[in-house]
This record gives structure tokens, sequence and C-alpha cells, in this order.
């Protein structure tokens, strides 16, 4: 069965470029603004949703922040905007992947590829539990808690706390960390990437983000996890 894809963006050419190119392969449904993506997120059930930000009315922003509250879908941010600051505001989000533009067809393509080969391996996790001190990760279940209340990550954040999970203890490399979180290895991007995303991390498991207990810097490496 085909992969559906929501895209969303309020440029109609781009929208029927894109959808075009993306219809050999996958069934594609499309949203010119950020209601019209809700209603469709729920009544289609896409595999991943290409959402554009800067929409009027509801911008991408909000409407990702909406979408995760609906379910974990991946989603890959479409934008012009590049700074650290809007990266990171989207990966808060609960963004998957994030896109600036001008891009290539092919690019975002396989980007959406690798999102979803990482989102359909996720749901084949065996049915592991973690207990690292007052952390519990549960694999099967995707939940995380510290002390017993839940701890809400990302898909993305949850497969990069997973990855380190699994080797308890070791160090794990930035390359390794941004193969499970994104299925390639650009230095320069992603080694930034994956800082930024264990930065995200320790705000929300450590019990004092600037002297993490949990993840541990190795320098010039990576982390490990204890």
């Amino acid at each position: 069965m085909a992969d559906k894809i929501l895209l969303v963006d309020d440029d109609p050419t781009l929208r029927h470029l894109f959808g075009e190119f993306l219809r050999t392969t996958c069934e594609v449904v499309d949203a010119s603004s950020g209601q019209e993506a809700l209603r469709l997120a729920f009544s289609e059930h896409p595999d991943i949703v290409i959402l554009d930000v800067m929409m009027p009315g509801m911008d991408g922003w909000e409407t990702c922040a909406r979408l995760r509250e609906l379910s974990d879908v991946p989603i890959i941010l479409l934008t012009a905007k590049s700074t650290e600051t809007d990266k990171l505001r989207g990966f808060r989000l609960g963004a998957d992947d994030y896109v600036t533009k001008p891009f290539s067809f092919a690019e975002l393509t396989a980007r959406i590829q690798a999102v979803l080969a990482r989102s359909r391996a996720a749901r084949r996790a065996d049915c592991r539990v973690y207990t690292l001190g007052d952390l519990v990760i549960d694999a099967s279940r995707r939940t995380v808690e510290r002390c017993g209340e839940p701890i809400s990550l990302t898909p993305t954040e949850f497969r990069l706390l997973e990855c380190l999970a699994q080797k308890e203890g070791q160090a794990v490399s930035e390359s390794t960390l941004a193969q499970e979180a994104w299925g390639e290895y650009k230095q320069e991007e992603d080694a930034g990437s994956v800082r930024r995303y264990v930065w995200l991390l320790r705000q929300k498991i450590e019990t004092d983000p600037s002297r993490p207990k949990h993840i541990l810097t190795v320098r010039g490496f990576g982390y490990r996890i204890v």
C-alpha cells in the first residue's frame, strides 16, 4: 500500500508541482491552510505531514503543535527560516525533520522516505524496558517516565534516547546518533542537530539540565547514558 502524504502549503504552485512529483510513488492529499490540514489529518490519517511554516492565519508552528496533540505522525517542516532558533522551535514543537527553501524535490523525497523508514522501524521495536535510576524507557509503548511522572518526547527525541539506552554506559558517537535519527550523516549539519536534540532531551529528562546525570558528554566523540 502506498504511503499517504499530507502536503500543507499556501503556495498553490508548489503544492501542484511537488504533489505531482510525489504522486508517482505515493498517495497525496494537500491543504492550503493550517485549519484544513488539521481536518485532513483527522479524516485521512496520513503517514507523514509536510508542513510549510509561513502561512497566513494558523501558521506552521501552531499547526505543528496541534498535530502533535492529535498523534505522533511524522512531521517535516518546510520553510525559508534557517536560523538555529527557528530549528530549535520546530524541534520543541515535535517536528521530525526541517528542510529549508530552496530545496530540490529529490532531496525532500529522500528525507520523506528516511523519516518514514524510521517511523516503521520504531513501530516494529522489540518490547523492551530500560530502567536507568529514576528514568524508565518503555520501547514498545514508546513512553518515558521519571520518578513515575510521564515525560513527553518527540519521535526523534525518543529515537535518540532509545539508541543511547540500548548501549547503556557505552559511548555513542554523534555519527551513530545521526544515523539513528536521520538515516545519514553529514558531519557539520547533523553533528549540530544531534547536539541540539541532546540539549532538548536534557531539558526534559534531567533534574538539573546544566548538570546532567543521565546523558553525559564524551568530549570529542559523542554521548553516553547512565
